[in-house]
Formats: structure tokens, C-alpha cells, sequence
């Protein structure tokens, strides 16, 4: 129903442009041409998206041209999409949670998880973090399973083994961290110690693993002109995840490499509802607390999964910037620790209307904010950051420039015949929606073209804004709860 108010972000388009370009290097009959260039299948920004696995663009590409045919505009096919694959995200984590829990406080728990402003906007608009927590989830989910199955059988289960290994083949050929799954699966099938032999366990892994690398490097091109090599080379540029992007953290801007190393930890704590931080140490402690010495073990196997992604943000202080988009993937065990929580909720409030009350009450800290921020969502901060509001001018909120789209169906209804507008940074978003008689101009590169009476663009970015035109009244702003994402000036 929504799906068409999410703007195209900052790193849509070129990235989309990679998923066409790749049907070069599935097509047959260019293999046999003399002039074969793989190459040809990164897309205009080879340079920067080739190292970056296609997996997911390959898979969801099917959907979206099925999508256009029935009428959708490129952009909102995406987005609902993406969407899609944030609820089998949902579904993955419901699933993965019930191994500890009781149903119903894994459903509350996957509602939780699914209303989380940040998360819910994230699920449209972002086609490479979304799609890493939701495999990544995938992975660990049927990871799991097939040790359970495993060891319960005492034989290889070739059907689990085949999904297990697809999801982290996937994971992994969407980011490198994705073999990150497969050892928490094999740390989840040590807690089986006493009935596991060391033999069957290097087998089961053995063909866990061929399978594996078969799903990666069938997803990824790139890697396919030096596989061992190539994933290295990977591998060594992503964890250091270098780039100039300026940053807005607490009034301060930084290189995204220099940030201090509260930044993570403060951001962890304004971007989630509050009941969230009340719920996740409440479920662990009891839990762990009163469980036998196997269900700790489970349990300290998604500690690890947060602990060591905590530990390595920390230690090797990754350039971060957008948030903590990259790392949404933590996220997941700290809700599966929330859902042990509503079992000790649940078993206090017998009552099924006490329960749904509750949870009601619970879920609203997310749903309202959802509704308020529509469709900036993945803008929100807590109370505890003094709400969008607050943040706004300390910390980045709509920084992926997805306000374009209001601002510009704005324009659209009062610009004059021939307008010219200047756009301060990525014009292709605002021109996707421009009016044909509507002229987008790069502002970095044409600002000496502008003319009295041309039109700006400007988002609020790293307070961009406050640069140029600064004492210039907007004729559109976009805004929620107190917080500006972008204006339209026009030059005096």
C-alpha cells in the first residue's frame, strides 16, 4: 500500500545499473565471442560496485522486471522488493527464535524486530544491508537446522545441507563477512560435543562448505577471473571499508575514518525503540541464568554473534558512516534475546488480553513513529537522543537524500515552463522525477550557470544546507518532527 512513497537513495540507481549489466556475463552466447570482456557486466560503476557481490540483484531481478510489466516504475518495483525480502527477514527470525522460545513470544519478537523504524525504512530503500541481515539470518537459521538434523538422524541431511549452504553461499556473495554464518554454525554443532564424532563432523562441514563456495562463486562474477585471489583482495578492502564521506556525529563532522570511537555505541543506543534495551538484557540473563549448561552454551553462540561483531567495531574502529546500516546484521540475536523475555512476560500475565495489551503497548513505540516519520523512517531516534528532532543538526537523519522525491513532485506542480534547478549533490535522484520541461543541474559542477530566479536543491546532509543560500527562505521544505531533510530555494 506504501510502497510507492519511498524515494530512490543515494546509492539506488548505480546500483540497480550493476544488476542489468550483469545478464552480460549469464548469456551464453557472449562467452563465445572473441571480444568477451567480463568487465562489461559491472555496470558504469564497475570501480566501485564490481567487488561488491551481485547475489542478491541476481535473485530479485526475476520479481522486478515482473513487477515493471505489470506497470511499476523501476524505482518502486525495487522498493517493494526489497521490502519482500525484509519480511522473509521477519519470517527467518520468527523461525530462528523458536528454537528457545515459546510461539507466541517469538511472533511478539518478530513483530518488535519488524516495527523498528530504523529497520522498516532501511527495508525499502536499501538493496545491499537488508538483503545481508536477511540471508545472513537465512544462513544461521537453516545452519542450525541442519546440525539439529544432523545429530538427531546421524546422517548427513543432504536437503538442509543444500539450503544451509545456498543462504551462505548468497551471504557471502553479498558481503565477505557472510562466512561470519557459517562459524556460528559450526560453534552451534560444538555445543553437541558429548554425541558428535570428530570424523562425521569434518564430513558434514566438508560438503556444508563445497557447496558453499560452489553458491558464491556461481553469484559472482568478479570473482571469477581469479577466485582465490580476488576474494583476498575483497576481503582485505572491506573490512577496512575505506571512503571520504564527511559524517555529522554528535554537532561535529569527521571522516568517516576518524570517527571517536563512541560513535557506534551512541548510535546503538538512540536508533531502537526503547522498550528494546529493557528487553534484551532482561531475556538473556534470565534465561541464561536458569537454563542447563547446553541451553548456555546455544545462548553464548548468539552472544558471540553480537559479541565479536561488537569487539571488531570497536578494536578495528571500521570508517562507518550512514548510521551503522553496515552492521544492521547484529542486530538480530539481541531480539531473539527479547523474545526469551516475553516468555518471562507471558508466564507473568496469564490473561490472553493482559498479553496482547502488553505487547500492544510495546510494539506502539515503534508503530507511531513509523507513521509520523512516513517515509523517512529509517530517520528516527529514541527519546533518549531527544527524538528526530533533537538529533536533528547533531546527527545525520535523512542522509540518504530519499526527500528528493517529495521535494521534486512538489516542484513539479508549481514550476514554471523551463525551470531550471540545481541540485547540490546526486541530481540523477531528483531528475528520475522531474517534469520533462524541468532542467537538473549538477550544482558542484555548474554552479556558475546559475542565473536570479533558477531554483536549489539542497538536503540537510552533514548540514549542507548551511552553505550556500543559507539566509534564503525555502518555497519547499520537507520535514518531520521538527527535523529539515531538504529544501527547494529559488535564487534571488
Amino acid at each position: 500500500m506504501i510502497f510507492r512513497s519511498y524515494g530512490l537513495s543515494w546509492d539506488e540507481p548505480l546500483f540497480y545499473d550493476y544488476g542489468a549489466a550483469l545478464k552480460y556475463a549469464y548469456t551464453p552466447s557472449n562467452w563465445l565471442n572473441p571480444d568477451f570482456n567480463l568487465e562489461n557486466s559491472f555496470g558504469s560503476s564497475g570501480t566501485d560496485h564490481a567487488n561488491r557481490g551481485p547475489a542478491y540483484l541476481l535473485i530479485a531481478s526475476p520479481l522486478v522486471a515482473l513487477l515493471e510489466w505489470f506497470g511499476l516504475d523501476l524505482a518502486s518495483a525495487w522498493h517493494l522488493t526489497n521490502f519482500l525480502t525484509f519480511n522473509l527477514g521477519i519470517y527467518l527470525l520468527h523461525r530462528l527464535a523458536s528454537k528457545w522460545t515459546r510461539r507466541d513470544s517469538a511472533i511478539a519478537a518478530a513483530a518488535l524486530f519488524s516495527w523498528q523504524p530504523l529497520l522498516w525504512g532501511h527495508a525499502f530503500i536499501n538493496p545491499k544491508d537488508i538483503p545481508f541481515l536477511t540471508f545472513f539470518l537465512g544462513s544461521v537459521c537453516f545452519g542450525f537446522e541442519m546440525v539439529d538434523e544432523w545429530v538427531d538422524k546421524e546422517k548427513m541431511p543432504m536437503g538442509k545441507a543444500l539450503l544451509a549452504a545456498f543462504f551462505l553461499g548468497i551471504t557471502t556473495s553479498i558481503r565477505v563477512l557472510g562466512p561470519l554464518a557459517g562459524l556460528l554454525t559450526g560453534l552451534y554443532a560444538l555445543t553437541f560435543w558429548r554425541r558428535i564424532k570428530l570424523g562425521s563432523l569434518v564430513k558434514v562441514f566438508a560438503i556444508y562448505g563445497i557447496l558453499t563456495v560452489l553458491a558464491a562463486f556461481a553469484t559472482w562474477p568478479y570473482l571469477w577471473l581469479n577466485p582465490l585471489q580476488k576474494f583476498v583482495e575483497v576481503f582485505g578492502f572491506m573490512s577496512d571499508n575505506p571512503t571520504q564521506l564527511n559524517v555529522l556525529f554528535a554537532g561535529h563532522n569527521y571522516q568517516a575514518g576518524e570517527l571517536p570511537l563512541r560513535y557506534f555505541p551512541i548510535l546503538f543506543g538512540y536508533t531502537l525503540t526503547e522498550p528494546v534495551y529493557f528487553l534484551i538484557p532482561l531475556g538473556f540473563l534470565f534465561r541464561f541464568l536458569k537454563s542447563e549448561a547446553k541451553i548456555r552454551l546455544e545462548l553464548s553462540v548468539l552472544a558471540f554473534w553480537f559479541g565479536i561483531l561488537l569487539l571488531y567495531i570497536l578494536a578495528k574502529r571500521p570508517a562507518m558512516y550512514d548510521g551503522y546500516r553496515h552492521f544492521l546484521f547484529i542486530l538480530p540475536p539481541l531480539f531473539i534475546f527479547a523474545a526469551l523475555a516475553f516468555d518471562i512476560l507471558f508466564n507473568w500475565l496469564k490473561a490472553i488480553g493482559w498479553k496482547l495489551t502488553a505487547v500492544i503497548a510495546i510494539l506502539a513505540f515503534g508503530f507511531l513513529p513509523i507513521t509520523q516519520l512516513h517515509p523517512y523512517q529509517y530517520a528516527y531516534y529514541n527519546i533518549f537522543a531527544g527524538g528526530v528532532g533533537g538529533a536533528f543538526r547533531n546527527y545525520e537523519t535523512e542522509f540518504w537524500l530519499t526527500c528528493y522525491r517529495e521535494a521534486v513532485l512538489d516542484f513539479n506542480k508549481i514550476a514554471p515552463n523551463g525551470a531550471q534547478i540545481y541540485v547540490r549533490r546526486e541530481p540523477y535522484i531528483a531528475a528520475y522525477y522531474a517534469n520533462p520541461d524541468i532542467t537538473v543541474h549538477d550544482f558542484r559542477s555548474e554552479q556558475k550557470d546559475m542565473k536570479p530566479g533558477d531554483y536549489y536543491l539542497v538536503n540537510t546532509r552533514s548540514n549542507e544546507d548551511l552553505k550556500f543560500l543559507r539566509s534564503e527562505p525555502p518555497i519547499i521544505r520537507i520535514s518531520r518532527q521538527g527535523a529539515d531533510f531538504c529544501f527547494i530555494k529559488q535564487v534571488p
